[in-house]
């Protein structure tokens, strides 16, 4: 079967699939330079809302009419990363790290409550509102009322029937009260406190994960989930005051590898490690000078020289790859098994119709079987192994030639260590010279804009699979 015969054009309704590609690119480069763009959360939720319109809601139980509103303002503006079954599995999610939570689970991270157990109604009120900082979910407080988000968090509480049987493990008052200002004797026993309790081990004895020993940490669903790093707070979940970090140890963050220490450690020692874990932090970019700027840049090199991999994966998240070169269905979510193998099919009028190359490591279908030259030559210059130069879009290769020579070599480093998979890609489709004038005279004399329309399913030779699962894959 050729491509054209299984594939078909997006339909109208289901355009939304380009602002959902949209918006998980610019989530995606977003927070994983959160040091740069630190200020534009605002901005991004901005962008979200663009995806849905208004609506109220008022209400604090399930069933309740205010539950049907905050079912449509979450059909609105969460099922693009969350899914439209709470499951953490919109069309966005398989690009994103950390993945959106799945509410079905009702493991949730940010609480004030025992380690295992449920969130409070204001616990979930509280992330809604305020979003978790570091990750793609933004805070919705400037954007929906007070009763619109306690309806949202009434409808996220009917995706796990354990809200139904279960209440919240509320921790003792004198664990939830605020504390006074850390002192410097809290801070010197805090940080006895965390050469105690090992904290070392994931995040490093700065807090940026030098000498760390458990690097390839995952969430209880078995996803890459790397530690945070204690030098930027403004990217901690729960927010980087005394008592937003002390939280997180006493409860734990339920779903992820950070546990909770009431059993090993007193209430007292976990708040002096609070106190020491913020003096970890390090200078934003945004409050340095030149020399500032150029010190921490200059550092940021050496450690991308010292682990290449690990900077290629980083420049390939933070570029948006995955969504260009993974087939995607018609809803907008990637194909289970097909990350990096390409067969995403563009047409981009009036110059026809190209279908994306398979990233994996595959040496007869992907580039396995080409040099370090080859694939840096694609990407900087858009000149292909057979000579021929790739129109500038879809891949936007005369943007990448900006890269620098370190960074396109990290890039191809991580893509040596993409699995392979076996996927065939056929070469661009060009149009008849009649519509490629016809195209040329809209574009150059009627100044119309063309569109650039994605198809659905895999147009390589590995076919779309006998059965396609509703939930998004390649994470």
């Amino acid at each position: 079967m050729q491509a054209d015969e299984h594939l078909a054009p997006l339909a109208q309704r289901d355009l939304m699939l380009e602002l959902d590609v949209t918006y998980a690119c610019f989530v995606t480069l977003r927070f994983n330079l959160s040091d740069i763009f630190g200020h534009d959360i605002a901005f991004l939720a901005a962008v979200v809302v663009l995806l849905g319109g208004a609506a109220g809601a008022h209400a604090q139980t399930p069933g309740s009419p205010a539950a049907a509103n905050g079912k449509a303002i979450y059909e609105q503006r969460c099922v693009q990363c969350h899914g439209a079954g709470g499951r953490g599995d919109g069309a966005a999610a398989p690009v994103l790290i950390p993945r959106p939570r799945d509410f079905t689970s009702a493991k949730y991270k940010l609480r004030t409550t025992e380690t295992g157990s449920l969130p409070t109604d204001d616990d979930l009120i509280r992330t809604i509102a305020h979003g978790v900082p570091g990750t793609s979910m933004p805070g919705w407080e400037p954007f929906l009322s007070p009763g619109e988000i306690a309806a949202v968090a009434t409808y996220v509480k009917s995706f796990s029937p354990r809200f139904a049987t279960e209440r919240p493990q509320g921790i003792p008052t004198v664990a939830a009260s605020i504390p006074g200002a850390p002192s410097p004797q809290s801070i010197v026993a805090g940080k006895a406190v965390y050469e105690k309790l090992r904290c070392s081990a994931c995040h490093g004895t700065d807090g940026k994960g030098t000498g760390a020993i458990a690097t390839d940490l995952k969430d209880d669903e078995g996803r890459p989930l790397p530690a945070t790093s204690l030098a930027e707070p403004w990217t901690f979940r729960g927010g980087a005051t005394p008592q937003d970090v002390y939280l997180r140890f006493r409860t734990g963050m339920n779903g992820t590898p950070m546990p909770s220490f009431v059993e090993a450690a007193t209430d007292g020692d976990l708040r002096n490690l609070a106190a020491y874990v913020l003096t970890l932090a390090r200078k934003p970019v945004w409050d340095m000078d030149a020399a500032e700027l150029t010190a921490f840049y200059q550092a940021q090199a050496a450690e991308a020289a010292r682990d290449p991999v690990r900077r290629g994966r980083y420049l390939v998240q933070s570029i948006g790859c995955t969504f260009c070169h993974t087939p995607v269905r018609a809803d907008g979510s990637l194909v289970d098994g097909m990350l990096f193998a390409g067969g995403q099919r563009w047409r981009a009028v009036p110059f026809g119709d190209f279908v994306s190359y398979n990233l994996t490591s595959d040496k007869e279908t992907g580039l396995g079987g080409w040099t370090d030259d080859q694939i840096k030559t694609l990407v900087t210059r858009g000149v292909r192994r057979d000579g021929s130069r790739m129109i500038p879009f879809p891949m936007p290769w005369i943007s990448y030639a900006n890269l620098t020579p370190a960074d396109v070599s990290a890039i191809v480093a991580y893509l040596r260590t993409i699995p392979p998979i076996t996927n065939r890609i056929p070469p661009p489709m060009r149009p008849n010279i009649v519509s490629y004038l016809w195209g040329k005279f809209q574009l150059l004399i009627l100044k119309k804009d063309l569109p650039l329309l994605a198809f659905p399913g895999n147009a390589g030779s590995g076919g779309l699979p006998a059965e396609v699962p509703t939930k998004a894959g390649g994470a």
